[in-house]
């Protein structure tokens, strides 16, 4: 897409960020799940100890697009860059905007030395399976995901 800015998202992106992330859990079918504010973003993101790095696209001076991710670890390959979301809003879709995010997102790996670039996508999501594998991506069918939600934490101790 020309004229498209991709860069390390900011403090004051955070409502974008959020209205974003609203516009995800929607397409989803999953408003009522998202129970993060903009306060814990922010705290989240900017704090003595960030847990998240995120980019930003902008086209026209509005954010269309970001990239969230974090550093995970792995004990046989080292450090490695964890995908969260990557989000592109409803009409900038199919415009390249997703595919450069992922390229900048990748390169920040590169850059920061990790061993690979590593997330997750709903296997109903045709659309982004499709464009992960028009990219060259790995999906591993051995994993299974497992999780303990926060009301399974608080019944087992």
């Amino acid at each position: 897409m020309k004229d498209l800015i991709i860069r390390e998202g900011r403090k004051e992106d955070i409502t974008s960020l959020f209205n974003l992330i609203i516009e995800l859990a929607e397409y989803e079918k999953a408003p009522d799940k998202v129970s993060i504010t903009q306060e814990q973003l922010l705290q989240d993101g900017f704090g003595d100890v960030p847990l998240f790095t995120f980019l930003v696209a902008i086209h026209q001076q509005r954010i269309v697009g970001i990239s969230l991710f974090y550093y995970r670890y792995s004990t046989w390959k080292g450090k490695g860059l964890y995908l969260e979301d990557l989000i592109v809003t409803q009409d900038y879709r199919r415009k390249g905007v997703g595919k450069e995010l992922l390229l900048a997102t990748a390169s920040y790996a590169k850059d920061h030395q990790c061993t690979g670039l590593y997330w997750q996508v709903l296997d109903w999501n045709t659309p982004a399976i499709e464009f992960y594998k028009s990219l060259g991506s790995k999906f591993d069918g051995e994993w299974i995901n497992c999780k303990l939600d926060e009301s399974s934490l608080r019944d087992i101790i």
